[in-house]
């Protein structure tokens, strides 16, 4: 438990350095997606018969990346709509 919550903030990480601009994120957000990342990364990897869910191989890694440098724009984008309304 305590190395998935490692590897979501290491990839959380690694997608707000890959991702262009400034982020509004703390460092419970960044966490947050990076573990979301890590689960659709895994699920990913497991779909293409690599490996398990849970269990950490290169195309997981790779897809987790990707997916929460998806969600970092998402969440940016939500957080940047909350406060153009006020």
């Amino acid at each position: 438990m305590i190395g998935f919550i490692v590897a979501g903030l290491i990839i959380g990480a690694l997608a707000r350095l890959i991702k262009p601009g400034k982020q509004n994120l703390g460092l419970l957000a960044t966490l947050l997606l990076g573990l979301a990342g890590s689960v659709i990364g895994g699920v990913i990897a497991s779909l293409l018969g690599t490996g398990k869910i849970f269990e950490l191989n290169v195309i997981g890694f790779v897809a987790a990346v990707i997916a929460s440098v998806l969600l970092v724009g998402v969440a940016e984008g939500i957080s940047g709509r909350r406060k153009v309304g006020r």
